[in-house]
């Protein structure tokens, strides 16, 4: 059975909360943080850090939007997170939940007050249910490092299958805020397919503990209750495309959206997840790996709808679709390992292999590449069948970006990068007048990113004469993507530099829905102030 009426547990116990909030409602404003630290260290255990120094090394995260925080709070347990947010909250303190600081957006870029880290949130530790085919872990551990301890525990029987770029460095918590994706095509590419249960703290302190079709809204609304009282959270409700999407938070058309897919992509307005149970799937034996060297852009898309018509528009048929397109050639290590002759472009497919022997689904696939009219011949696919070729195309995709922003930084600017979704029906057009669009302002930019999913990373690399110009390119793009019914995100959210973008792609009414949810749980809109929506 699911109901709308969520229950709140405390983490504190009673004369805890009322001690609490006494003292910080007593001690308003960041110029009381000393006092508010004291209090906690002596009566809580909880210690922040007020050394300028310390503080200013958790003020910016790679999207190097300036910062400023006064306060660093360092928690390694829910109680002492509920304790943090719970001081500040009553405090009227601003708060910046920060993890493996990876995002792109400024999501967890403070522009005031205390930044509260979950680098050591690593309790409970990792707990595998090979009989249920799932996972319960804690939102510190690096996504790595939860892929591998999978695999090790369930003896290579079972796997975490969601693999962003960045997943070395970035952790689960940072994934689950922004519904981070990777190569794998399709919604089940998203984190948020795989998450089967949240341990979550709410602005106020007080917990919920949700497991997938329990809490389920009625009539665009959740009710929250506990301590007495009661309180209407809405759910926002502005229609989303169905493609892949990691723009703004989920939002229910028909007043119904499980408790889980709100929170999850939510990139912390609503409260703070710390710990989650996330589904496996049972591991593939083994993989075809395939590197495909083309003349030009045209020939990636016949490619690209070949494939998905051959698949039956399913792309989640295939573990990876990634594509090297304009100017990558150039930007990349070991590019004369992968592309041949003269040719541009390059398309990366990894699809699974189920039988003992790779040959006759090799050479099937082969004969798929050579009926999509694109030339393709046994010279122009590189099958990646040794571990040492598989570690070189990695290196040469991770350079791609850490290539561009030296180029950027030589420069004296930034990268400028999209990070939208189409349609496949429109993706033509998208992609003719994104082209267009960069070379009649004479930009100079590299284009890569998620073919399968029509999710092109078009980075715009300026100089110091050129960014406003760039920036103005990058706007008429993600104008065009949602004309064309698409989203400005598909992997990195929205932070506090797409907060435009959320607004292009959806519209006023929908930013407004947004801040109504939040404005429920947290009305002076201090947890992670200015993502996503400011306050109105």
């Amino acid at each position: 059975m699911s109901g709308s009426r969520v229950l709140l547990q405390p983490v504190l116990e009673p004369s805890e909360y009322r001690a609490l909030d006494a003292f910080a409602s007593a001690h308003r404003g960041r110029e009381a943080l000393p006092e508010i630290a004291a209090f906690l260290a002596e009566h809580f255990g909880v210690e922040f850090t007020l050394d300028h120094d310390i503080v200013a090394g958790f003020a910016q995260d790679s999207s190097n939007l300036p910062g400023s925080a006064q306060a660093l709070c360092r928690p390694s347990s829910e109680r002492e997170c509920a304790v943090a947010l719970r001081a500040c909250r009553r405090a009227g303190i601003p708060v910046t939940i920060s993890g493996g600081r990876t995002n792109l957006t400024g999501s967890a870029t403070p522009s005031e007050g205390l930044v509260l880290s979950t680098a050591k949130m690593l309790t409970p530790e990792p707990a595998l249910d090979a009989g249920a085919r799932s996972v319960a872990a804690p939102v510190g551990i690096p996504l790595e490092d939860l892929r591998e301890f999978v695999l090790r525990r369930s003896g290579r029987a079972l796997v975490f299958p969601v693999d962003p770029t960045s997943r070395k460095e970035a952790w689960l918590g940072g994934a689950l805020a922004c519904n981070a994706s990777g190569f794998t095509p399709g919604e089940t590419g998203a984190i948020r397919a795989w998450v089967e249960g949240v341990r979550f703290l709410l602005p106020d302190g007080l917990l919920v503990e949700a497991r997938r079709g329990e809490w389920v809204s009625e009539n665009g609304a959740f009710t929250l209750a506990g301590a007495g009282s009661e309180t209407r959270w809405p759910v926002p409700s502005y229609p989303r495309p169905r493609i892949k999407n990691a723009g703004g938070p989920w939002s229910a058309p028909d007043g119904r959206a499980d408790f889980i897919d709100l929170v999850v992509g939510s990139e912390r307005i609503f409260g703070l997840v710390t710990a989650c149970r996330l589904r496996l799937m049972p591991r593939v034996p083994d993989h075809l790996d395939f590197f495909i060297s083309l003349p030009g852009e045209a020939e990636a898309i016949r490619l690209l709808m070949h494939v998905s018509e051959k698949l039956g528009n399913d792309p989640g048929a295939l573990s990876a679709f990634e594509y090297f397109g304009v100017n990558c050639r150039h930007a990349m290590l070991h590019e004369d390992r992968f592309f041949r002759g003269a040719d541009q472009v390059g398309v990366y497919i990894q699809a699974p292999l189920r039988e003992p022997d790779p040959g006759p689904a090799a050479e099937q696939w082969l004969e798929i590449f050579s009926g999509a009219g694109c030339g393709i011949d046994a010279d122009k696919v590189l099958m990646l069948d040794t571990d040492a070729l598989r570690t070189l195309f990695f290196e040469a995709r991770h350079s791609l970006p850490a290539n561009a922003l030296e180029i950027v930084k030589k420069r004296g600017t930034h990268t400028i990068m999209t990070d939208t979704v189409v349609p496949r029906g429109r993706f033509k057009e998208f992609i003719e007048f994104t082209h267009g669009r960069l070379a009649a302002e004479k930009l100079e930019y590299v284009a890569f990113g998620h073919l399968g999913d029509c999710h092109l990373h078009f980075t715009i690399l300026p100089d110091k004469d050129s960014v406003q110009r760039a920036v103005d390119v990058y706007d008429g793009i993600v104008a065009k993507s949602a004309d064309l019914g698409g989203v400005y995100s598909g992997e990195h959210g929205t932070g506090k530099r797409k907060r435009r973008d959320f607004l292009r792609c959806y519209g006023q009414a929908a930013v407004e829905q947004v801040r109504r949810s939040k404005a429920a749980l947290d009305p002076e809109f201090l947890l992670n102030r200015g993502n996503v929506v400011t306050p109105s």
